[in-house]
């Protein structure tokens, strides 16, 4: 008896193992807590593809929520949504949604979508409005960077850098 229990609960346990999200420690910058949806929030609640397509910070609402890779994303509108959901990676933000400057010396810092850059059609989020001005005057060098330091950082947890 205590056999058979000890094998259920074993593979009870591997089964949720291996059905929890395939990511590792920090790879995306999210709110704490979980959406309606059951996943973190990605981008601060505002809806990437606005960013991207129109260049225009616009909050998301909840009724329209996408789960990509682990992490939730609010749009403004069902067309909004559609697109994200067809080609994600076209609208996700760069280095896990992390502040670009931070990931190009080697730091995870939240990303804020008040200070944002599209670049080459594709979305850097930072910190702040400093770093901001201290990316725009090498923007090309900083993504570079970032993108370099992204390879090394991704699965390491942001207290761990």
């Amino acid at each position: 008896m205590n056999f058979t229990k000890n094998l259920v609960a074993a593979t009870l346990l591997a089964t949720a193992a291996l059905s929890a999200p395939a990511f590792a420690a920090d790879e995306y910058n999210t709110s704490n807590g979980l959406t309606a949806a059951g996943a973190p929030l990605g981008l601060h609640g505002v809806d990437p593809v606005a960013f991207v397509d129109l260049g225009n910070r616009i909050d998301g609402t909840a009724k329209y929520t996408a789960v990509h890779d682990g992490v939730a994303y609010y749009f403004a509108s069902q067309g909004a949504m559609d697109k994200f959901t067809a080609h994600p990676d076209a609208y996700l933000p760069q280095n896990g949604g992390y502040c670009t400057f931070g990931v190009s010396v080697g730091k995870k810092f939240d990303g804020d979508p008040q200070f944002a850059a599209i670049v080459d059609e594709k979305l850097y989020l930072f910190l702040n409005e400093d770093i901001f001005r201290e990316f725009q005057k090498d923007e090309a060098g900083t993504i570079a960077k970032a993108a370099a330091n992204w390879k090394k950082i991704r699965s390491t947890g942001a207290r761990e850098l």
